[in-house]
């Protein structure tokens, strides 16, 4: 089991940065990939950053201003910058378990972006 708690949401004005952090606690030896989500009002919950072995991922969306980054130990984190009205939305840490697949997610922190 793995446990992700978000923190660092809140009010921002356009233009404007917040990073997101996630704290990871549990099985953490088990975990293949972490990431951001994100799900604004009436919409789909929709992917805004992973990494894994691989590399890191992003959608087009916010391509050059968000990063994820980790501390290698049980902390991941979302920078976001030049935010705009439409980055509003509760962002979720996710984290995936090998070989299983098995999905985490945290109870998610809400980022609103207006002035």
């Amino acid at each position: 089991q793995v446990q992700l708690v978000e923190s660092g949401g809140g009010l921002v004005q356009p233009g404007g940065s917040l990073r997101l952090s996630c704290t990871a606690s549990g099985s953490l030896f088990s975990i293949i990939s972490k990431g951001w989500y994100r799900q604004a009002p009436g919409k789909e919950r929709e992917l805004v950053a992973t990494m894994s072995r691989d590399g890191t991922n992003y959608p087009d969306s916010v391509k050059g201003r968000f990063t994820i980054s980790t501390d290698n130990k049980n902390m991941v984190y979302l920078q976001m910058n030049s935010l705009k009205p439409e980055d509003t939305a509760v962002y979720y840490c996710n984290a995936e378990s090998g070989p299983s697949g098995m999905q985490y997610w945290g109870k998610g922190t809400l980022v609103t972006v207006s002035s």
